[in-house]
C-alpha cells in the first residue's frame, strides 16, 4: 500500500473516531471533533500532493480517495442528523446527489472514460468542509459556555447555520445539475445501452 493510500485510510479511521466523539458529551470530546475533522480534511489534499509527489498513484487510492471523502462528510452530516442539528432531508440530499454521481463514474470507469472532478465539485465540497467545521464550532462554543448563552444569540446562530445549510445544499444541487448536464451524452448511452 502506497504513503498516499494510507493517508486516504487514515481520513476513513478518523471519520469513524469523530462519529463516535460527537456521542461523547463534553468539551473535549467536541474540541476532539473539531480537531480531528480538520486535520481528516487536510488529507484530502495531502494525499493527492503525495501521490503526485512521490509519483505513487494506484487504482487503489483512485477508488478509496472519493469515497474517503465521502465518508467523512456524509459520516459527520448524519452524526448531526442524529444530534439534531441538521434536518434530515438536506442530508438524504447530499446523499442522494453523491451516489448518482458516484454510480455515473463507475459506469463511466467500467468504459476506461476517466471523470476528473470539476470547479464546481470543489466549491461543493469546500462549502460542506466549512459548515461541518462551523456547526463544530459552534457545538465547542456551546460546550464552553454550557447554560449561559443567552436565547437571543443561539436563535441567531442556528439562523446563520440553517443559511449556510441552506447554501451547501444549493451549492451541491447545482454542481449535480451541472455535472449531468456535462456527461449527459453518457447518460444517454446507459438509458440506450
Amino acid at each position: 500500500m502506497t504513503l498516499p493510500t494510507k493517508v486516504t485510510v487514515l481520513r476513513v479511521l478518523l471519520t469513524v473516531v469523530i462519529m463516535g466523539l460527537l456521542a461523547v458529551p463534553g468539551l473535549a470530546a467536541k474540541v476532539a471533533c473539531l480537531v480531528l475533522f480538520v486535520v481528516a480534511s487536510l488529507t484530502d489534499w495531502l494525499d493527492g500532493y503525495l501521490a503526485r509527489r512521490l509519483n505513487q498513484t494506484s487504482p487503489l487510492g483512485i477508488l478509496l480517495d472519493p469515497i474517503a471523502d465521502k465518508m467523512l462528510i456524509l459520516g459527520v452530516l448524519i452524526s448531526f442528523v442524529q444530534l439534531r442539528l441538521v434536518p434530515a432531508w438536506m442530508v438524504v440530499v447530499i446523499l442522494a446527489r453523491e451516489l448518482l454521481i458516484t454510480g455515473v463514474r463507475l459506469y463511466a470507469a467500467s468504459r476506461k472514460i476517466v471523470i476528473a472532478a470539476a470547479k464546481e465539485g470543489k466549491h461543493k465540497t469546500v462549502s460542506q468542509i466549512v459548515t461541518v467545521v462551523l456547526i463544530l464550532v459552534w457545538l465547542v462554543i456551546r460546550e464552553i459556555f454550557s447554560g449561559g448563552i443567552p436565547p437571543t444569540v443561539e436563535r441567531v446562530v442556528t439562523q446563520v447555520i440553517t443559511v449556510i445549510l441552506w447554501m451547501t445544499v444549493l451549492l451541491t444541487v447545482i454542481s449535480g445539475a451541472s455535472f449531468f448536464w456535462r456527461h449527459r451524452g453518457l447518460l444517454r448511452d446507459v438509458t440506450v445501452g
